[in-house]
């Protein structure tokens, strides 16, 4: 079965060519992928299936032709991932399975668009509209983060998938970040959530470590940083849709920056490189039915 390894900001996946859908992904599958000692070794997989053939994109297949089957490291299903939308479409053009200077793509959280860079639509810089941000009120706004002994008051951002931003005096106060934090109330997050350590770093500029729900700790997080620039804008005092004018933010990860952008619509859209480093065939066996 043939493979490719991609990453966006050093955030990796394993991508898997299955156009009509004929193969069953299990999570004992997508675990043995992503094993960094026994396997391929990724924070997730991408399996690019055609829209219409997936039970899960086929009312969407007539907006779009392709659906990024997303999953964890651990093998569960994920409703979106930022930087591996930017890979997906990546993928996608290094395949010659689209032209032009943009794709739109079916997700679980909807449909997405990438956009590649008109200098150079090969190696360039993708751009990829995220949807709205999604803040709760009352109640379930008000959650909390904590590592040990350390907690802080933590922003509740929906990017189709759930986030818990914290803002930090430094990020090595999140600790090593080997096990999930704990995140109170956990009711407002039934399926758990990604966590975001933030500190500032200047005007319009941060830097974030993230715990990705079901993957660890992570180079980066597309929707994390996605969920922290709207966090730190209200923060800041600033909403696109208030103030009649969009605002960008410089958000810095450990495997690279993202540029982030929130419109006076509300619609959120990611910058960052997306890169396609290898190519091969899996070996026999490595992928099973038995679990």
């Amino acid at each position: 079965m043939p493979f490719l390894k991609g990453h966006g900001t050093e955030n990796d996946f394993v991508i898997i060519p299955d156009h009509d859908g004929r193969l069953d992904l299990t999570a004992g599958d997508v675990a043995r992928l992503c094993d960094r000692r026994a396997g391929v070794g990724a924070d997730g997989v991408l399996r690019a299936v055609r829209a219409a053939v997936h039970p899960e994109a086929a009312q969407e297949a007539d907006g779009a032709q392709w659906f990024m089957d997303y999953r964890n490291a651990d093998g569960s299903v994920a409703e979106m991932c930022g930087n591996g939308l930017r890979v997906f479409a990546r993928y996608l053009r290094h395949a010659g399975l689209v032209r032009g200077p943009e794709v739109t793509v079916v997700t679980r959280a909807g449909l997405r668009r990438a956009r590649f860079d008109e200098r150079d639509p090969e190696r360039g810089p993708v751009t990829v509209t995220m949807g709205a941000a999604h803040l709760p009120d009352g109640a379930a706004a008000s959650v909390t983060v904590a590592v040990g002994a350390r907690d802080w008051p933590a922003h509740h951002v929906d990017m189709g998938n759930p986030h818990a931003v914290a803002f930090v005096d430094d990020l090595a106060h999140a600790g090593p970040l080997r096990e999930a934090p704990v995140v109170r109330p956990a009711a407002a997050y039934p399926q758990g959530t990604n966590v975001e350590f933030v500190v500032d770093r200047g005007e319009r500029h941060v830097a974030l470590r993230v715990h990705e729900r079901g993957s660890g700790e992570t180079r980066s997080c597309g929707t994390g940083a996605c969920a922290v620039m709207v966090a730190a804008a209200r923060r800041d005092g600033r909403d696109p849709a208030v103030d009649g004018r969009p605002v960008t933010y410089a958000v810095d990860v450990p495997g690279g920056r993202l540029e982030i952008t929130e419109a006076v619509d509300g619609t959120v859209s990611m910058t960052g490189p997306a890169v396609i480093v290898a190519e091969g065939t899996l070996a026999p066996g490595l992928l099973t039915s038995e679990d």
